[in-house]
């Protein structure tokens, strides 16, 4: 049926082709045999058939029917005419505008990842000189196809051609020492001179940037680099992936400048940025399936600008237009309460007179800075690559303090949980590739608080601190309590009695060098308030959470973090950030990867949610729908326009989760889960020294507390008398310590 439902295009074709040999097309006598040629051609085409020796095979004996003069002629021109067209290559494929410009390839292949096939006997053809934006949703395998390009593992890919690759994500260690010059010269093979001279003067890079490491590069520095990198060793095929992410406003424009310059590079792109491709691209190829070419996508070829290609598939129009559909939507959980925060216009936050320096800096990076934020507060902060936006976020996520800490304002909720999805965080979810995204967060959050950010360099505890640790025989901060408004940790010291510990005030254990411990031990608790001790870590619970970020289960549960897409990656890290239930979300480049749908999507969740937000973003489009407030970034300095409007504070109960326990155990029972032992009740509940209690001991516990049996409770949980544990506040037995 689908044979005969194209026949007429194929028809068509054939007559334009029969025209060059002379033939009478038209005779009435031939229509018989005409239309049986056109079955035999678009069966060669359903099948994906377009060797010239294979088409002269078959149709040979019909055309000789036809007297014309090149019968070999007419069939070859049929065949390559019906080629082009369907792939997309008709109005490009021989017309004045490429004229003179070299092919470096054209070639028909296939590509799979892993079990999925995402292209089947697809053509590609490029030209020397030609800039091409590649499109398609998230996952139909972009990235997938330039690196196999960059590898030179397509098939029939022709020897010799120079590719380079510029990925927008950054794969360099966050911690990394290596200098700039060191790290571009060991990438081009360039000399020193040569390397210096361009990051200087094409790139504006400083003195102080080229011989400092590249951790301390921000977002748009690193791109630079990498740019630099690609514009050094001159390829042939550049290809760019989201090579405007991390630019700011006047970076953009000169990468612009630099693509549209080149003549003898040809360029294929991958970028969410319409105007960005609308202005650099010559013809775009697109991924497509189509009903004639069965459940496989293929890559179609079509010339001219972004508005161009939208005018042709209108359905296309989601790449100019920031805005959701039904079919993807997010759902952020909702923050829950604060201790002491009883509106959304209460500061959880407040810095006055903060400045900070780099160690190996002889300026400071911020100063005097001054500012607050509340549950109400949607905030973008705004400045030229290397202003100092990511490094004032550094120190409100906690990754960093004030260089002049203890003589200025510096305050944060001590209860106050942030996710903080930063420009690298690519790097950490890449250092588990061969895992599923659930397996990551199992790892993740599996001692109920967020291991990777204990890990991290601004909560690892450093060899200094261990020192003073040791030498003040700390064996542990028990507890926490708030006495006289002033924040006081329980310390326990080796070889002193229970009864004998003693309560220090946050600033006296800083001034002991405890920060690290001090930091770690505010998230534990924080995290226990989320209620991350109670919620269980199963594949079932952490699938669930994963459908609200629109990554399902195929993906979710069964695929593995290396095959996930860019825009796949960045719903995985969202998620990931926001299992604590955060007050606040801090965004570093949010719009780094997601396509316009799912910007739209997030836009929309971003704004029924009720926690606070701050973001760093240079797309207007996106932020100033969200972030009514702007902090600007200018020459250290920090300057706030606009206000965040109050919002509704909407205050949610900890949720509880021992109904979703109960099921696990009894599906595991029935299943025959042989990795497992069946004890879910394990994590479920943690006594007073910390320990899992067992499952029977957590049966028993639900029962007192239904009973209201508090001594029965206390006793379970092993509370000493005159204790009252965080987190039960109700179990206070009311006597004195």
């Amino acid at each position: 049926m689908v044979v005969f439902r194209v026949v007429p295009k194929a028809l068509k074709l054939l007559e334009e082709s029969l025209s060059i040999g002379g033939c009478d097309y038209k005779n009435p006598d031939y229509e018989e045999i005409l239309a049986y040629i056109s079955v035999i051609g678009c069966a060669l085409v359903e099948a994906q058939d377009f060797e010239s020796s294979r088409w002269i095979e078959e149709l040979r004996p019909y055309m000789s029917l036809l007297h014309m003069t090149s019968v070999d002629g007419c069939i070859e021109k049929y065949r390559h005419t019906y080629e082009n067209e369907s792939m997309g290559l008709l109005d490009s494929s021989d017309d004045e505008g490429n004229f003179g410009h070299e092919e470096l390839c054209n070639i028909r292949f296939s590509l799979a990842y892993g079990g999925k096939i995402l292209l089947h006997k697809t053509r590609l053809r490029l030209k020397r000189g030609y800039v091409y934006g590649l499109v398609g949703e998230n996952g139909v395998g972009k990235t997938t196809l330039m690196r196999s390009i960059d590898n030179g593992k397509l098939e029939g890919w022709p020897e010799g051609l120079v590719t380079h690759y510029v990925r927008s994500d950054s794969d360099m260690d966050p911690t990394c020492n290596v200098t700039v010059i060191e790290h571009l010269k060991l990438k081009t093979k360039k000399s020193d001179e040569e390397c210096r001279n361009f990051l200087s003067e094409q790139l504006n890079f400083t003195t102080q940037f080229l011989e400092g490491p590249i951790s301390e590069l921000s977002g748009g520095w690193q791109m630079k680099l990498r740019l630099a990198e690609a514009m050094l060793i001159v390829p042939d095929i550049l290809l760019l992936d989201e090579p405007t992410n991390h630019l700011d406003v006047s970076c953009v424009q000169w990468l612009t400048k630099y693509l549209i310059s080149l003549k003898d590079t040809t360029v294929l792109c991958v970028s969410h940025d319409s105007h960005f491709m609308e202005t650099i691209c010559s013809d775009i190829i697109h991924y497509e399936q189509r009903s004639e070419w069965g459940p496989h996508r293929k890559l179609v070829h079509y010339k001219g600008k972004m508005s161009n290609f939208v005018l042709k598939q209108p359905k296309a129009n989601h790449y100019f237009e920031l805005a959701a559909t039904d079919q993807l939507s997010f759902k952020l959980p909702e923050p829950g309460r604060i201790d002491g925060i009883k509106t959304s216009t209460q500061k959880i936050l407040e810095m006055e007179g903060v400045n900070f320096r780099y160690p190996s800096n002889d300026f400071d990076s911020l100063t005097d800075i001054t500012l607050k934020m509340t549950l109400s507060s949607r905030v973008v902060i705004l400045g030229p690559n290397g202003a100092g936006k990511s490094t004032l976020v550094k120190m409100i996520v906690g990754d960093s303090l004030p260089s002049n800490f203890g003589k200025c304002k510096f305050f944060i909720h001590h209860n106050l949980r942030i996710a903080y999805v930063a420009q690298h965080s690519f790097f950490h979810v890449e250092q588990h590739l061969e895992e599923s995204p659930v397996a990551y967060i199992q790892w993740r959050f599996k001692d109920a608080f967020d291991k990777e950010k204990l890990e991290s360099e601004g909560f690892k505890i450093t060899p200094q601190e261990q020192k003073a640790i040791d030498d003040f025989k700390l064996e542990g901060i028990w507890s926490r309590r708030m006495r006289a408004g002033v924040l006081e940790y329980e310390v326990k010291k080796k070889g002193v009695k229970e009864k004998d510990n003693k309560y220090y005030s946050r600033e006296d254990l800083l001034q002991l060098g405890f920060e690290h411990l001090i930091k770690q031990t505010d998230e534990k608790i924080a995290a226990k308030e989320a209620g991350l001790d109670l919620r269980p870590v199963t594949t079932t619970e952490i699938q669930k959470h994963l459908d609200n970020f629109c990554l399902s289960q195929e993906f979710g549960t069964y695929g593995k973090i290396r095959g996930l897409s860019g825009g796949q990656k960045v719903k995985l890290v969202l998620a990931a950030a926001l299992w604590n239930c955060p007050h606040l979300l801090v965004l570093d480049e949010p719009t780094n990867y997601l396509d316009r749908e799912a910007l739209g999507a997030l836009s929309i969740a971003l704004n029924q949610w009720s926690g606070a937000v701050l973001m760093i973003s240079h797309k207007k489009e996106f932020y100033s729908s969200i972030c009514k407030e702007e902090w600007k970034i200018s020459n250290a300095r920090l300057n706030i326009e606009g206000i965040s409007q109050e919002r509704k504070m909407k205050i949610s109960k900890k949720k509880t989760y021992e109904k979703e326990v109960k099921e696990e155990v009894l599906i595991e029972k029935a299943g025959g889960n042989t990795n497992s032992d069946g004890n879910k009740y394990k994590d479920a509940t943690i006594n007073f020294w910390g320990k899992a209690i067992s499952k029977k001991e957590a049966r028993n516990f639900d029962k007192a507390k239904k009973k209201r049996d508090v001594d029965t409770m206390r006793k379970i949980l092993l509370i000493p008398v005159g204790r009252v544990m965080p987190g039960h506040e109700e179990l206070g037995d009311g006597k004195k310590k």
